[in-house]
């Protein structure tokens, strides 16, 4: 077993994508650091605080490539946190003694925050890209099969015909959600975290939150309404939703996987050659990307949960809880960019099956539109007769497992009043999906801004 699955070499690429990795590298996390203190040094050169040479100076050579990646872990094995490490190297690149104006007011605490909200916002980029993807992919399979018809099931057994449109329709409804909160989500995330050792920006005399602000405006950031090193509701608000997407990827990926069983086979994952092999069995599709989906529902739901843990920090620095973010929100990005990306696959090119649908309709012999004959007898038996009349013909189909239709004729009753051919359209599926054609147009005409 794998150390940390969503960063092995083998696995890594199932439960998280490249791109999304890539953003939470070291490489990647270090060079964030770094281009922090450099907008710090611009920021504090624009209102006087430092000399503009210096800015320009720590800015020339802010690159990760510079880096002595040895020296810098350790230190940070020694120190506890890698920001005065870093700022140890990056304060004697610049020539002239400028990197002594590094890091001027600033505590470690600073830079990461600010660094992880780059970084977020970076990650937070794909995810939304991710999403349209499958709403998108959700739309047109949700137009395409508005009207074919399906088994609806309630404690998976049948319940009453629905349409495959209107299940895409119902996943679509709560990707479209996520999209609104992730904008909505934005504002309240990406502001900079600049304001000292113990968060009152005291070092910088009356230049305090003028450099904050100034620092804000270099990376594209908002200003907090006040210090939040220990203040950390806006990070578990972003697990929180990366925890709501994976839900909902989980709940897309389960109904999938029900619906791809050899007993159903409404559905297909798209064919890949060797995907979902058995090593045994040559006839297996085993459904490998929904199963990632609903994995990464799991893990990502644990990682929301530490985070909410790590939210009861003590004063005004944590003295443990903060390390937990550090595990949590890059693995929840990582994990849910794999169930992200294991979704788009599946829904751009899902295999849908009618045919299988309609034989599954016809499993009960009819059974699944006992509703629907009860309500088409009741004007003429009356609705209690009408419901006594159906149960029984139930009951004789589950024994006989003849068909419902002819069941029914079998009764005095109903063959008195009743012609064949009005049975044989009360007990066809395609006939009682209620309201499930128009209910998944209106939310497709909403979402495209139809009146």
């Amino acid at each position: 077993m794998p150390s940390i699955v969503c960063a092995d070499s083998i696995f890594g690429e199932m439960f998280g994508t490249a791109r999304m990795r890539s953003i939470f590298s070291d490489r990647s996390l270090v060079q964030r650091y770094l281009d922090v203190e450099a907008a710090l040094a611009r920021a504090q050169a624009r209102i006087g605080v430092i000399p503009e040479p210096a800015a320009r100076a720590i800015t020339a050579v802010a690159s990760v490539e510079r880096v002595d990646f040895q020296k810098l872990t350790e230190r940070t094995q020694i120190v506890g946190y890698p920001i005065l490490p870093l700022v140890e190297q990056l304060s004697e690149w610049p020539e002239g003694g400028l990197g002594q104006y590094c890091h001027w007011g600033a505590t470690t605490q600073d830079i990461m925050d600010t660094a992880d909200v780059l970084q977020f916002r970076d990650a937070l980029t794909f995810v939304s890209a991710d999403l349209k993807a499958i709403s998108n992919a959700l739309a047109v399979l949700a137009e395409a099969h508005a009207q074919t018809p399906m088994a609806g099931r309630t404690h998976l057994q049948h319940a009453l015909p629905i349409s495959f449109g209107y299940k895409c329709a119902t996943w679509l409804s709560a990707i479209d959600r996520h999209c609104t909160r992730l904008q909505e989500l934005k504002p309240r995330l990406e502001v900079v975290e600049f304001s000292g050792a113990a968060g009152t920006l005291a070092s910088l005399g009356d230049q305090g939150l003028a450099t904050q602000h100034a620092l804000a405006d270099e990376l594209g950031l908002g200003v907090p309404d006040i210090t939040w090193h220990t203040i950390r509701d806006g990070f578990a608000e972003m697990s929180g939703l990366l925890a709501l997407v994976a839900g909902t990827i989980g709940k897309i990926g389960y109904d999938i996987m029900l619906m791809m069983q050899s007993e159903t086979g409404e559905v297909l994952e798209p064919f890949v050659a060797g995907r979902g092999a058995s090593s045994t069995m040559p006839q297996k599709r085993n459904p490998i990307s929904s199963e990632m989906m609903l994995a990464s529902a799991k893990i990502v739901r644990e990682q929301h949960s530490a985070m909410l843990d790590a939210m009861v920090q003590d004063h005004e620095r944590a003295s443990g809880q903060w390390h937990v973010e550090w595990h949590a929100l890059p693995t929840a990005f990582i994990v849910a960019s794999g169930g992200l990306s294991a979704a788009v696959e599946v829904l751009e090119g899902l295999d849908v099956r009618p045919r299988a649908m309609a034989r599954v309709l016809d499993v009960t012999q009819g059974l699944i539109v006992a509703e629907a004959v009860m309500m088409g007898l009741a004007p003429r038996l009356g609705r209690q007769k009408a419901h006594d009349i159906v149960y029984d013909c139930c009951r004789t189909t589950l024994t006989t497992g003849n068909a419902f239709d002819d069941a029914l004729l079998d009764q005095p009753e109903i063959a008195a009043v009743f012609e064949r051919s009005e049975i044989e359209a009360l007990t066809n599926p395609a006939n009682y999906l209620g309201s499930a054609p128009q209910m998944t147009r209106a939310l497709l005409s909403r979402r495209n801004g139809d009146s």
